[in-house]
């Protein structure tokens, strides 16, 4: 009797949030941390499993996610590019995984909906990888065939998951989404007011002004 297909999440949250100034992943947002309210769409979406890949902050990371269903995988190079962080989670996936979606631990937009719809178009369409792209633009979260696992582990050093893109052009469907939000993350402060700024009837204090010069971990 053969084992069920199902789709894990690797959920990137090993970054220094080095120009925001403070870890970006525990800012307040909605009632919970950053971290916390992405892992809640997350859950509440079809994915069946999920992994949380972490770095130095651990175990301020797994203090706020304390109690869900997801499992801590520490990356020893936290301070390495994000292709790090996406091969610690390829490695403890289950054998059982039909399929992966990376998500970026600083990205509070992403919604279960936006899973569900990119979950849904992988399983119809029959392609490999799939991107949500507004306005002629690719975002995130990305997924893709679990039969790509041994070529990220071993390969796209230099670009990343877009180098996996570029690669099979052929195996890569484009789910045309109306919101821009796909296409923004959390670097700076700005950023934090800016994803604040849309949650309905927010009171949240958001940080201080300070912005630093360091190149963004995500």
């Amino acid at each position: 009797m053969g084992t069920t297909p199902m789709i894990s999440a690797i959920l990137l949250a090993a970054g220094r949030s080095r120009r925001m100034g403070v870890q970006k992943l525990l800012l307040p947002f909605g009632g919970r941390t950053v971290i916390g309210h992405i892992a809640g769409e997350i859950l509440r979406s079809p994915v069946d499993h999920t992994l949380v890949v972490v770095g130095r902050d651990a175990a301020r990371i797994a203090e706020a996610l304390a109690g869900r269903r997801v499992t801590l995988v520490t990356n020893p190079d936290s301070g390495g590019e994000m292709l790090s962080s996406v091969r610690c989670g390829l490695r403890a996936l289950p054998p059982e995984c039909e399929a992966v979606l990376v998500a970026l631990g600083d990205q509070p937009t992403l919604t279960a909906e936006l899973i569900g719809q990119m979950i849904d178009a992988f399983r119809a369409a029959g392609r490999g990888i799939v991107v949500p792209v507004c306005g002629g633009r690719s975002g995130h979260p990305i997924l893709f065939s679990a039969r790509y696992r041994e070529e990220i582990l071993t390969r796209y050093d230099d670009v990343g998951l877009r180098g996996l893109r570029h690669a099979h052009p052929e195996d890569v469907l484009e789910l045309i989404v109306t919101s821009p939000s796909v296409l923004s993350d959390m670097d700076c402060p700005e950023d934090y007011r800016r994803e604040l700024a849309k949650l309905p009837g927010n009171h949240t204090r958001p940080i201080g002004p300070r912005r630093a010069e360091e190149p963004t971990d995500f």
